[in-house]
């Protein structure tokens, strides 16, 4: 969401060096291929075994045969590419009924919707929103949060999600 500076994401877990980066783009390409979104992907670095978590999503919905196929193609990929030296357990799921909002098409997807975002920095003095996201413009969006509306850039937004009404 924000723009590239030229620097990639890298994190030093277990003296190997992780590209996440070039982790996304694997699980990516593998995905697509098979006729998969990939909503988000997490690297979870841990002392002894850390976590790949991916949630892919498709128009039909996502079964458990799905994820599991996911898992074998990317698993597979992975071995070949090596772009983890140390321990890891893949983790392939669906997004969820609090489906991850990670890309800007996302957030425009689900435009109308309740959503809870959290930013890094305050917003009329507040980090986290649960409202209505009621606009999606190039930089970022608009939560409606008790009759006051919050303009959120992209770049600042630490974590954002489906909220259904019910929960």
């Amino acid at each position: 969401m924000s723009g590239n500076s030229g620097l990639m994401p890298i994190f030093f877990v277990l003296f190997s060096w992780i590209d996440v980066l070039n982790i996304e783009q694997i699980v990516e390409s593998v995905a697509v291929s098979l006729g998969y979104e990939v909503v988000k992907v997490e690297f979870v670095p841990q002392k002894k075994s850390s976590i790949l978590r991916v949630y892919i999503d498709s128009e039909e919905g996502i079964t458990i045969e799905d994820c599991e196929k996911v898992s074998r193609q990317i698993s597979a990929v992975m071995d070949v590419e090596d772009p983890i030296a140390s321990r890891y357990t893949l983790e392939v799921s669906s997004p969820g009924i609090y489906r991850p909002l990670v890309k800007p098409e996302h957030f425009e997807r689900f435009c109308g919707q309740r959503v809870k975002v959290s930013t890094h920095n305050l917003y009329l003095g507040r980090k986290r929103f649960a409202g209505q996201l009621t606009e999606v413009s190039d930089t970022g969006i608009v939560v409606e949060v008790d009759g006051e509306a919050y303009d959120l850039p992209f770049n600042d937004i630490n974590d954002a999600k489906l909220f259904p009404e019910w929960t």
